[in-house]
């Protein structure tokens, strides 16, 4: 007896024991690239930022592989004329537990079209046709004459001033997400630097911030109040900052790191031939890869030395140089955007004269003899005066390869010797928004599905028009594409303005976008934006080999 009830304690001491041990957490090692500007969705442009907030922060919606699927909003009600939107909002909480409502979203919203905030993104509320937001963001218009306000707790509602199609995909754009207004307004948290502080970082994603490393990295922790915490499976992502490409390449093998968002161009060819097809990918970016000139300086005034330097650039064979399926640029408008006919506008717009290969060569000759006697110099004395001329570009390999094909090419066919320089990428940012470049590197990915989100950064004052490009004609054409209820005419506004766009030439355009990732076999379930943008939420950690 004695014997029986001894097993009997041992078997319960097991089950006790067994009841009290945590599970194994699930950690994921994910290298976010640079360290990001900020984590403030309203304040934040660049996608090392985005990839984060899109973990710790959500819209209305979220989109996960091309698919818009319910955020914080339930359901969207479009009234018939197509000018009234009502989202029905579903009881959710802040990380810290407190209640998010509608409020919640007027504030942030607000906050983003508020002159004071300074917000880099503000401009895209022109895009949503929401009713005063233009007047607000650019006008000093009174933000109460909006046209957002919450009906209730759970009821937001939005007054357009024309119908817009692409309204939902939108909002799950970052600049459109909640924040807390009490974080935000917190002494320490001025200029959004409380987004990358844990005790004030409140947020209402999947994952919450519990650790931040300038220079280093983050950690975050899944969010047990997130209100769709039962498809989180990762318990905590160490989120490192490694802008070298070669670096994170070695991590990857090494087994430091399950994810990397991109892969040194020299390895691309390689991993390609492997078939890697689990762990592999290349994605084709709705973006643009180009180059600003500072229009601001005097040299670059001149549209025909501009069109020389854009004709005397071999654009077959920098992707190929590349090697991960670019597609060579001859315009900003990347594949992949269709017209009120269904026609890609990429195809139909045509090349503006540039050739993807090395046959304007010899009009880019001609050009630069051109614009030598239009600014009353010889040849030999204008490339005196471009020579030692810099190409700024962020410290990476991809980009530095591009900037070398670049100045060879310039070199052999025009005979001028321009420099190269990087720029870690934090400062490489704001020189080129501070307009401290002759040359710099420039890329775009759209933020919503219409050509508008691309061709608008060039408008007069927007935060992202790096080369200050400044024509009434262009500003007209978008203004009217974006007023027109009839599709028709909005296309062929923004045909119009391409054109004006390439004829003028502030930007080189290069290539547009693929990406490319390595992720380890087992990181099952992970899904991305086509607006590029990673995404954990659903993600999950199976079947890793012991001691990786």
């Amino acid at each position: 007896m004695k014997k029986v009830l001894s097993i009997l304690m041992a078997v319960v001491m097991v089950v006790i024991l067994a009841a009290c041990q945590k599970p194994a957490q699930m950690v994921l090692n994910w290298n976010i690239g640079a360290d990001p500007l900020t984590l403030d969705p309203t304040l934040n442009g660049a996608s090392d930022g985005g990839n984060v907030i899109n973990q710790t922060f959500e819209g209305l919606f979220r989109e996960i592989n091309g698919v818009v699927l319910p955020g914080i909003a339930t359901s969207m009600d479009t009234s018939a004329d197509g000018l009234t939107v009502t989202f029905n909002l579903r009881q959710s909480k802040w990380s810290d537990g407190s209640d998010l409502t509608a409020h919640d979203f007027i504030y942030s919203w607000k906050r983003g079209m508020d002159p004071a905030t300074a917000s880099e993104y503000s401009w895209i509320w022109e895009y949503t046709n929401v009713v005063g937001a233009i007047d607000a963001v650019y006008e000093g218009g009174s933000l109460d004459d909006v046209g957002i306000e919450a009906v209730d707790n759970y009821t937001l509602r939005v007054q357009l001033t024309h119908p817009t199609p692409y309204f939902d995909s939108l909002m799950s754009f970052f600049h459109f997400m909640p924040v807390k207004q009490s974080s935000v307004e917190h002494a320490e948290g001025a200029d959004g630097i409380w987004a990358k502080k844990p005790a004030l970082a409140v947020s209402n994603g999947p994952f919450k911030l519990t650790a931040y490393t300038p220079g280093a990295g983050l950690v975050l922790e899944k969010n047990d109040n997130y209100w769709n915490k039962d498809v989180v499976k990762i318990s905590k992502i160490e989120g490192k900052f490694l802008d070298d490409e070669t670096t994170a390449f070695a991590g990857y093998n090494s087994g430091s790191l399950d994810f990397i968002p991109s892969v040194p161009s020299g390895e691309v060819a390689g991993l390609i031939a492997l078939k890697l097809d689990t762990e592999f990918f290349i994605f084709e970016l709705l973006g643009t890869y180009y180059y600003n000139f500072n229009m601001t300086l005097p040299q670059f005034q001149n549209v025909k030395l501009r069109q020389a330097l854009a004709y005397a650039i071999n654009r077959e064979a920098i992707v190929d140089a590349l090697g991960a399926g670019q597609v060579p640029a001859v315009a900003f408008v990347p594949p992949g955007f269709k017209d009120h006919l269904q026609r890609d506008f990429f195809e139909t717009a045509g090349s503006y004269g540039i050739a993807t290969d090395a046959s304007k060569y010899g009009e880019a000759v001609t050009l630069f003899a051109q614009a030598a006697n239009e600014l009353g110099l010889s040849v030999e004395a204008l490339r005196l005066q471009l020579k030692n001329q810099e190409i700024l570009y962020n410290t990476s390999g991809s980009h530095q390869k591009v900037a070398e094909m670049v100045q060879e090419s310039w070199f052999q066919v025009l005979g001028i010797e321009v420099q190269i320089k990087n720029q870690e990428w934090a400062v490489f940012q704001n020189s080129r928004k501070d307009g401290n470049y002759q040359i710099a590197r420039g890329g775009w990915l759209t933020d919503f599905m219409d050509p508008s989100g691309l061709l608008a950064i060039f408008t007069t004052g927007n935060a992202y028009n790096d080369p200050k490009y400044s024509s009434s004609a262009y500003d007209l054409l978008l203004s009217e594409a974006q007023a027109s209820t009839n599709r028709q005419v909005h296309f062929e506004k923004l045909y119009a303005a391409q054109a004006l766009l390439m004829a003028d030439l502030p930007i080189i355009p290069v290539y547009h976008y693929t990406e490319t990732m390595l992720v380890k076999p087992y990181v099952v379930n992970w899904g991305r934006s086509v607006l590029g943008a990673v995404d954990f939420s659903r993600a999950s950690i199976e079947n890793k080999p012991v001691g990786k």
